[in-house]
């Protein structure tokens, strides 16, 4: 678990929440099922987002697993007998944990995904669904849904896509086979792979570096990539041009200008 300090519990204690400087640490908290996601995992999920979304002292976010043998090693499986064991069950799964999903999807300030151990199946989805991922060699991951015969979901079956290539995605989806770290960094599907005791500093360090920037130009930059990603059809041009135009039309530009004739380091307030 990420060290910090004022750890608020959400669903029960099973996600945990703190604040470390410009930093917001959610630690999936399920350790003995390999911090498998339950479905009030996703509603306490989508709270925490939620408040952090408002908090404008807050610039990026840490995702990571309690212990030291998963990220997520996926849904919690016996939650499947009574909420997914048919279509029908799916739907209704689908729409109890949309609302949490949707603040994930929808959240606006850079996630980064600090990833030891299991990560797998709806674990990587979470993973791939953030702006950085950093693992270890000692990280496996994986997508067993040809084992339990199910269909990944759309979504993330494109954004495994995005990342590694309809070449790579084939064959994880295709043999269900776990694949290590370093593997994982070579296709694409992290960012890093570093020694797991350089793990919570590589990671605090790239999140520091991402909150000592202009949280305007962040955001700018993470909306602008997301639309870019879609078809050009999809694409919200607008949403792109007016957060251009705030960024230039903010008290942090002026800031920016300033420390950069002044030599010396910005201080950034997001407005």
């Amino acid at each position: 678990m990420l060290e910090s300090t004022g750890t608020t519990a959400f669903a029960g204690g099973k996600m945990l929440a703190a604040r470390e400087g410009g930093i917001g640490l959610i630690t999936f908290n399920q350790p003995e099922k390999r911090n498998a996601m339950s479905i009030e995992m996703w509603t306490g999920l989508g709270e925490i987002l939620e408040e952090y979304e408002a908090d404008d002292t807050l610039s990026v976010v840490v995702l990571a697993g309690a212990g030291d043998k998963a990220f997520v090693s996926g849904a919690d499986i016996s939650q499947f007998a009574k909420h997914r064991n048919n279509a029908d069950s799916q739907k209704e799964y689908d729409r109890i944990t949309g609302i949490g999903r949707q603040k994930f999807h929808n959240f606006s300030k850079p996630i980064i995904a600090k990833i030891h151990g299991f990560c797998m199946g709806g674990g990587l989805a979470i993973a791939m669904a953030t702006d950085i991922r950093i693992g270890t060699p000692e990280s496996q991951f994986g997508i067993p849904a040809a084992r339990l015969s199910i269909a990944y979901a759309p979504d993330s079956v494109k954004k495994l896509i995005d990342l590694v290539g309809p070449a790579h995605a084939r064959m994880i989806l295709y043999t269900a086979r776990r694949i290590g770290g370093m593997e994982a960094e070579r296709i694409g599907l992290i960012n890093q792979c570093v020694p797991v005791e350089e793990l919570d500093a590589t990671v605090m360090g790239i999140a520091r570096a991402i909150a000592e920037n202009a949280p305007l130009s962040v955001r700018a930059s993470k909306l602008t990539i997301a639309e870019m990603l879609k078809d050009e059809s999809k694409r919200d041009m607008a949403a792109i041009k007016a957060i251009g135009e705030k960024c230039f039309n903010s008290d942090d530009f002026k800031e920016g200008r300033t420390a950069f004739m002044e030599k010396r380091r910005p201080v950034f307030t997001g407005r």
